[in-house]
């Protein structure tokens, strides 16, 4: 058992284990690029900036995107190097299966699925939220039953009121519609959004740059440095997304190339756009006076702009979208590999016969994230996420090294600098940011792993390709 555990996918032969069963490739270098700018910006500053300045660090948010940046770019340099090297579907799973093992491969990727999944189900309920907001400001009622999970009614209204967030689950199958489309379609709807959320980002660069107060960045760290370094470690989390678009590689016309390039150019433009937003929004309002929802929004109105606010805050909702349709994508093209390789059944990973995305797999992922998003509280939905894109960091760091050590002849066309000490750096920060997760986070994750075990012993194991090569 514990041979077949840690049988390697070779690189050499990862085309041919394949089957015939490829994706089209579709994306560029832009479309990579939005594809993991859309992943990385999101509610990181529409939000977390703010209730992070807010609650932990005052204008040292700043230092704390920094932190996280830095840590984040650690990862960012593997999976950057084995992007241009195995240029397939399936991102951490696929390195994790060719380098450490099957077991490994494994263990990552049904872990990239239900946080992926999750992922997209905690942002739409975010979402929800404001919608709730702009039909309240715009004065337009609507059922109460429809307006939220169970357990998640505000102020001033009933206990058990709410019984499903309806808004939430349409948005869930709305972007696994939109992804079903074909992935060029798809992926101009994703770049459109994409451009828009850029542009909303530098409109409140620019305009908040005339309303800055220098006297609001005096105390410049109130919590001290360790306020710092815990709102980096909340942060952390809205500094990736390059990991769920390297699962598009197989989807690049010029992956070896494009993906390395795509990793590192969406991770600085998103940064860039951080710490300059932060410098504005704790330039424009006292930390102690930031509204920790709707940061910008209140910041704008604060100083006589309620219009501008309203108009940041649809368009933070529409250029949010992009985080959906991110991880929505990255968790189908896990999904789509495991069913390839034989870890999970073949019936998933079938493809539409004419546009060749994994139909099957999306609106299986895309209902399931409706179902979490529609009756779970965003709390609960949010403690769902964290562990297991902090545990593909590590496989990906881990087996970045083993691999540049084992094999050092094969041909990468990026090399990860400093090593080994980039990636030893990405696996110290990842183990110390799990360390802050709740024991909860721990159980759920730890009856996910049991339940998919279950899975892998009793039928993975035994229909894996490596085990029927005859069957490639």
């Amino acid at each position: 058992m514990a041979t077949t555990m840690f049988r390697r996918k070779p690189i050499e032969e990862i085309d041919e284990s394949s089957n015939g069963n490829h994706l089209t490739r579709e994306l560029g270098l832009r479309q990579l690029t939005a594809i993991g700018v859309g992943g990385i910006i999101g509610a990181g500053i529409f939000s977390l900036a703010g209730a992070v300045a807010n609650e932990k660090a005052g204008p040292a948010v700043l230092i704390s995107f920094l932190i996280a940046g830095v840590a984040s770019a650690a990862a960012a340099f593997a999976y950057a190097e084995f992007a241009g090297l195995i240029p397939r579907a399936g991102s951490a799973y696929t390195y994790g299966y060719a380098v450490l093992g099957e077991f490994a491969g494994w263990f990552i990727g049904w872990d990239l699925l239900l946080e992926y999944t999750a992922i997209v189900a905690v942002v739409a309920i975010g979402i929800s939220g404001y919608f709730n907001d702009l039909l309240g400001f715009l004065d337009i009622g609507l059922p109460q039953w429809m307006m939220g999970a169970p357990g998640t009614e505000p102020d001033g209204v009933a206990a058990g009121s709410y019984h499903v967030n309806l808004f939430a689950i349409l948005l869930c199958l709305l972007i696994a519609y939109v992804l079903n489309l074909g992935m060029r379609n798809a992926a101009r709807f994703e770049t459109a959004l994409v451009y828009l959320k850029v542009v909303i980002v530098l409109v409140v660069i620019v305009a908040g740059v005339f309303h800055i107060d220098a006297g609001n960045y005096d105390p410049f760290a109130p919590f001290g440095l360790t306020g710092a370094f815990t709102g980096a470690a909340t942060v952390f989390f809205a500094v990736f997304g390059y990991d769920a678009m390297s699962t598009a590689a197989e989807e690049s016309k010029d992956a070896q190339r494009h993906m390395p390039k795509a990793i590192l150019y969406s991770l600085a433009i998103s940064m860039v756009l951080y710490v300059l937003a932060c410098l504005v929004l704790t330039g424009m309002v006292n930390y102690r006076d930031i509204d920790s929802e709707a940061a910008f929004s209140s910041a704008f109105a604060s100083v006589g702009l309620p219009t501008l606010g309203a108009v940041i805050a649809v368009g933070a909702i529409l250029g949010i979208l992009t985080v959906l349709f991110t991880f929505l994508m990255g968790a189908s093209r896990v999904g789509f590999a495991m069913s390839r390789d034989g870890l999970l059944p073949q019936w998933f990973g079938k493809t539409h016969p004419v546009r060749n995305v994994p139909t099957r797999m999306t609106w299986v992922l895309g209902i399931a994230s409706a179902g979490i998003a529609g009756f779970l509280p965003i709390g609960e939905a949010a403690e769902l996420t964290n562990i297991g894109i902090l545990l593909a960091f590590v496989v990906v760091c881990v087996a970045v090294i083993v691999l540049r050590y084992r094999k050092p002849e094969l041909p990468r066309t990026f090399r990860c600098p400093g090593m080994p000490v980039v990636p030893v750096i990405g696996i110290v920060f990842s183990i110390w940011l799990i360390t802050f997760l709740a024991p909860e986070t721990w159980l759920r994750f730890a009856i996910w792993f049991g339940i998919g075990l279950v899975i892998y012993l009793a039928y993975g194991r035994r229909k894996s390709a490596l085990a029927n090569p005859a069957a490639k």
